[in-house]
């Protein structure tokens, strides 16, 4: 089916009190994986682009964006595109030419002042064209050398710091930490829930992969409206990709490929299945 506008599938979370799952995507196996797993779950999602992600793609992230889209066009789910932590100016504003109905563009490592300020003219920008923006006030743990769940958002700056920038998405620090390969990670709902009563626009949960299934949920029914998973599905791709390997006859890549292909699609569509309908208490 064509893709669905990111907008459209958040404003329906929000009145549902549910959640939209987006699943960062590397290779194509990782975009087939997903909409497999929503059409095996009849839930929606949406396939993130990460900046690091372009930058594997020599930079380029038309190759694969249009991959995506054509792995939407052929299914029955409902599927969004997203750009996701998008550190350059740039290539945020080449998100509707590139197919992409929101941006989760990332200045959170400059300057506070600097970072409503670049924020807000990049939030302009792409609101003219429609798309759907989302931003981060300060950088949430674990991303490029912070291995820290420790930091956290104040509902009060970031109550300032949305109205100041325009943007229709905040992503928060409760507890998360971005890359981590084991769930051990201790989410704060009371935070979550000041923050819902703080800002008047959708939460999202960022490093989700480190947070237990029971976190998640309780997270949900706080008021988180986007879940991001990557690192998760990673860790279940490699894995099989692994385990394809120890037989060490044959050359074909697609066995391997495949397997990794399999294990996304079942990782998924478990992760949509525990949270796409979890039921709010806000």
């Amino acid at each position: 089916m064509p893709l669905v506008p990111t907008a459209a599938l958040m404003e329906e979370a929000v009145r549902a009190g549910t959640a939209v799952l987006a699943f960062n995507v590397v290779t194509l196996e990782h975009a087939e994986a997903v909409a497999r797993a929503c059409e095996r779950t009849s839930a929606p999602a949406i396939l993130a682009v990460s900046h690091n992600a372009v930058r594997y793609h020599h930079d380029d992230p038309a190759p694969l964006l249009a991959a995506c889209a054509k792995v939407a066009h052929g299914s029955g789910a409902p599927l969004a595109l997203h750009l996701d932590h998008v550190e350059d100016e740039e290539l945020a504003l080449r998100a509707p030419e590139l197919g992409c109905s929101s941006v989760m563009f990332d200045a959170s490592r400059l300057p506070h002042e600097a970072n409503v300020a670049r924020t807000a003219a990049v939030s302009a920008r792409l609101h003219e064209d429609g798309v759907w923006v989302e931003a981060e006030l300060g950088e949430i743990g674990g991303k490029d050398g912070v291995h820290s769940a420790t930091a956290r958002t104040d509902p009060g700056e970031a109550a300032d710091y949305v109205r100041a920038t325009g943007v229709d998405a905040l992503a928060v620090a409760v507890g998360s930490s971005h890359a981590m390969t084991t769930r051990t990670a201790v989410l704060d709902t009371r935070l979550i829930a000041a923050l819902r009563d703080a800002v008047d626009v959708p939460l999202v949960l960022h490093g989700s992969s480190g947070v237990p299934d029971d976190a998640l949920v309780e997270a949900v029914a706080h008021g988180m409206r986007k879940i991001n998973f990557g690192t998760h599905l990673n860790a279940a791709f490699t894995h099989a990709l692994r385990e394809s390997l120890s037989d060490r006859t044959g050359v074909d890549p697609r066995r391997g490929l495949g397997a990794g292909r399999t294990a996304v699609t079942d990782t998924a569509a478990d992760l949509l299945r525990l949270l796409c309908r979890a039921p709010s208490t806000a």
